[in-house]
């Protein structure tokens, strides 16, 4: 049984264990889950983000969480938030992200998920702002963001997908801690 560091109303949101490392690989390798990434994580580049991701749980107090569906406990992927270092503007920066294995997909997992990761963000861990960055053409996501709140800064080409014409030209969105409270409480 996982221990959870939190939960919403479904999800149950955890550090990774070794035996995430073949259901995250699995995902990775999926086409239709990576089609807005520029390659698929090998096996031991997936085992380097699990290591990286416990790190930054005890460094920070948040990572790219595993996610289990709490009535069944099965591993959906992760959603969580990361510090990311390469916008010229903004030299560190905490990204809200997901990722989830197809079967999941169009349940309303990712906008659930994600809202609980901002109030995480804001309210345990103190954040003031939280950021989330996509390729333009991959509504999905940008979709989410928009229903977690969030709003569009700018477009911008991402220098980490420079070998990636279809890519490159990225959405900025952020969310404050002001605006997650409005979000939440509109009377207010």
């Amino acid at each position: 049984m996982h221990s959870y560091i939190f939960q919403s109303h479904r999800l149950g949101f955890r550090n990774w264990t070794p035996n995430d490392l073949e259901p995250l690989t699995e995902m990775n390798n999926d086409d239709e889950v990576m089609e807005f990434f520029p390659f698929k994580p090998s096996r031991d580049d997936t085992k380097e983000f699990i290591l990286r991701m416990q790190k930054q749980l005890i460094k920070n107090g948040f990572c790219y969480f595993a996610v289990d569906i709490l009535t069944s406990k099965e591993f959906i992927g992760f959603i969580g938030l990361s510090e990311q270092t390469y916008l010229k503007d903004k030299p560190v920066f905490v990204d809200i992200g997901w990722r989830l294995k197809k079967s999941t997909w169009n349940q309303g997992y990712a906008t659930e998920g994600a809202k609980a990761c901002l109030d995480y963000g804001f309210y345990t861990i103190g954040l003031k702002t939280i950021y989330s960055v996509a390729p333009e053409i991959n509504l999905k996501s940008v979709s989410v963001m928009k229903k977690i709140g969030m709003q569009k800064v700018r477009t911008f080409d991402h220098p980490k997908l420079t070998d990636s014409p279809d890519l490159i030209s990225c959405d900025l969105y952020q969310i404050e801690k002001d605006g997650a409270i409005q979000r939440q409480n509109p009377s207010h």
